[in-house]
């Protein structure tokens, strides 16, 4: 049995990896700013988080242009304490030195022999999680908007990124490389919005937007620096360049990761339409 510390443990993956390690049977120290007060810019709350752990679950900090500095007395402070292993979530655009989590991915190796770098694509929870601007376009206007003029993107479920990261947590062996996680297969916005019409009866559809217009719209939702980094990552989508499929979920869990349409249809009754919202007013 491992002592395995999860960083953001109330997050959409961190919650996930903590519920798959107890029922694996390992002991879990959940941080969390709202929860212990563990908090990357308070490098007294490390010791109490740290204690016991031989593993850490790490994610960045949100929002924060520049990880690497914010994490860095931290991959220090787990390294003295004992922690051997660590699973860094980063994500597939961001290659190894790259500005932002690429940095801390490129510093991993230098703090814990066992290591493993998860770079998953887009998740599919993005339509539903409350504060996301593709679930607020659903809401508030009956349809999701984005600036990917038609590329495919191979979503993930966040349960299947959190299976593998538990696994390589506690495993026989560390895989001391990165793996790029993506769904079984890709589609494009349009066949997003189409599944989820499909399944809930929704009148939802995908509106594509250029770069500065939606940058704009998503100021109605978030702050201006996070609407200009969001409508970014869409035009990564918008190159083609996320549209591949990995097995690399398959590869260390030993099934296939679930497809969009099953994760939709699990969770049919979430995209209920509250009173006033788009949907109601057609």
């Amino acid at each position: 049995m491992t002592r395995v510390l999860v960083t953001a443990a109330l997050g959409t993956t961190g919650s996930l990896v903590a519920e798959s390690l107890r029922t694996r049977g390992h002991e879990v120290t959940a941080a969390s700013r709202r929860a212990t007060g563990f908090d990357w810019y308070q490098p007294e709350s490390f010791a109490a988080a740290l204690a016991g752990a031989r593993a850490v679950y790490l994610v960045p900090p949100a929002g924060d242009p520049e990880p690497a500095e914010v994490m860095t007395p931290f991959l220090a402070a787990a390294r003295s304490a004992g922690v051997r292993r660590a699973v860094l979530l980063s994500a597939s655009p961001a290659a190894p030195g790259a500005p932002g989590v690429g940095r801390v991915h490129r510093l991993i190796p230098d703090y814990f022999p066992e290591w493993a770098v998860l770079r998953p694509t887009w998740f599919m929870q993005n339509v539903l999680t409350a504060t996301h601007p593709h679930a607020v376009s659903i809401r508030e206007d009956g349809v999701l908007t984005t600036s990917t003029d038609g590329a495919s993107v191979a979503l993930i479920d966040a349960g299947d990124i959190a299976e593998v990261a538990a696994i390589l947590l506690v495993g026989d062996v560390s895989p001391n490389t990165d793996l790029v996680l993506t769904g079984p297969e890709a589609l494009t916005y349009d066949e997003v919005a189409g599944v989820i019409a499909d399944v809930t009866g929704l009148p939802l559809r995908h509106r594509n937007m250029s770069r500065p217009d939606l940058q704009a719209y998503l100021g109605r939702f978030v702050p201006a620096a996070v609407a200009e980094r969001l409508a970014a990552l869409d035009r990564i989508i918008a190159t083609g360049s996320q549209e591949r499929v990995t097995g690399a979920v398959r590869d260390v869990t030993g099934h296939k990761p679930r497809t969009f349409r099953s994760w939709v249809v699990g969770r049919r009754g979430e995209f209920a339409v509250p009173a006033g919202s788009a949907f109601t007013e057609r």
